[in-house]
Order: C-alpha cells, then structure tokens, then sequence
C-alpha cells in the first residue's frame, strides 16, 4: 500500500511553484489531493487534472472562503485527513514605507489564512480521529529579512502556531508541523529581485553565494519534507520545525 492511500490531502497555493510540487508529491504517495490557489485558472485545473485531484479556488485570507473550501473537499471526496498550509503573500517594502493595507493583507493571508483554515479542516479529522497539517513558513521567519517587516511577521507568528496547535492537537492524535524553507528557486524570487532592482538571474546568484551549501534550495526537496510530516506512521514528531535551508540558520526553533 502506498504512504498515503485512502488519505485526501488540501494543498493551498498549489497552481504553480512549491504549492503545485507538493500537491504531485502526496499524489504519487497515493492521497486524492485537493489543490487550492487565489483564483480558478487552467494551471490550477491541468494540475487538478494530472494527478486525479480536485480544484477549489478561492481566497483563503477570508473566513468564510476557507470553510467553504474544506466543505468543497469533503463533499467531493468523502473526507479529509491532511492541510499543506502553502499558500503565501509576498511584497517587500521598508517598514516605514509600506503601505498599511498592504502590510496587513500579508498578514492576514498567510498567518490568518492558515488560523482560519485549521479550524475549517478540524471538524473532518476529528471525524475520523487523526489528522496531520503541514505549515510552509519561511527561514525568515526565524531571522526576520530587511524590507519584508510583514513577510517574516506572518512567517514567525506561523512558527509560534505550530508550536501551539502542535500541542494543543496532539492528544486528538491531529499532528501539526511545520517546514521553514530557506532560499528555494521558485518563482516568488522575483519579488526580490524586484526589489532588489536587479534581475532574477542575478539574485539567485546572491542568494547561493550566502548559503554553505552554495546553491539555491529545490521545490522537491521541500515536497520530500512535506511528504514526511504527512506520513501518518510517524507520531511522535509534533510541533517541529524543519528547517531546509542548506546551512544558513541551525537553530532550536
């Protein structure tokens, strides 16, 4: 039997990227995935296509749309055991120059989004008593970033969810972690590159020359830690942080 056979599995974020890698990652492992993205789109229903799954679109920085997605899912496939918490809201401002409103709907997308949508998906693994969520936050959310105050806020105030749902959950045998990406070669760079007033090329090249490992993370190796935290064979590992980030941070978070 595969890893995650008869389990259905929400991916938000999933129309391109690491979103869409981990969506294929559980596939193969033998969930039914739902895959989630601001918007409908035909990347988002190809990749609903490819691997047997479902598309619910819609924006989960609002309540309502993330109750109505994990009811969407359950009607469609019967149940749903695990949420890959992907999706994520970037821009890059000094603090001082950030526009309030923008500042807050990162925030609300990517810490709100992911506190509303637990409590969207509870209900269905309570129902069949396990479940495992799964946080994308970020390397800068341990170490905060230059001119991204609200990124690395929302990415730090996600590291603290885990902690707590972790355990908070566990005694419902509902797993919860999280995986802290450092620098991976995904098409969000271009927000710092952009930024940055260079082009993509060029902060790439920046970016590996920080890390000991000299080289840009993989969308891969995210989804292969993803998968991991997925596994319901493996209990004991409960509001961790894994932090895949080729040597930059080696911390306690």
């Amino acid at each position: 039997m595969s890893l995650l056979e008869g389990r259905v599995a929400l991916v938000t974020g999933a129309a391109q990227g690491m979103g869409a890698a981990h969506a294929r990652r559980l596939a193969a492992a033998g969930a039914t995935v739902a895959v989630n993205d601001i918007r409908a789109s035909d990347a988002l229903s190809e990749l609903a296509d490819e691997i047997s799954g479902v598309a619910v679109p819609g924006d989960v920085s609002e309540p309502e749309v993330c109750t109505r997605i994990a009811d969407a899912v359950a009607a469609a496939t019967g149940r749903l055991d695990v949420l890959v918490a992907n999706h994520a809201y970037m821009t890059m401002a000094p603090m001082l120059q950030h526009d309030e409103r923008d500042w807050w709907r990162v925030v609300d997308t990517n810490l709100g989004g992911t506190f509303h949508l637990v409590q969207a998906v509870l209900p269905y693994m309570r129902r069949v008593g396990e479940g495992r969520i799964v946080v994308i936050t970020s390397e800068w959310g341990v170490t905060g970033w230059p001119d991204a105050t609200a990124y690395a806020a929302s990415k730090a105030g996600l590291i603290s969810l885990v902690k707590t749902l972790g355990r908070e959950l566990a005694p419902e045998r509902i797993i919860v972690n999280a995986v802290a990406p450092g620098v991976i070669d995904t098409p969000q760079l271009q927000v710092d590159a952009d930024a940055a007033g260079t082009d993509l090329a060029s902060i790439q090249a920046h970016y590996a020359e920080t890390i000991p490992l000299a080289r840009l993370g993989t969308v891969g190796e995210i989804s292969a830690a993803v998968e991991l935290l997925a596994d319901f064979s493996m209990e004991a590992v409960v509001g961790q942080v894994i932090s895949c980030n080729g040597g930059t941070t080696r911390s306690r978070v």
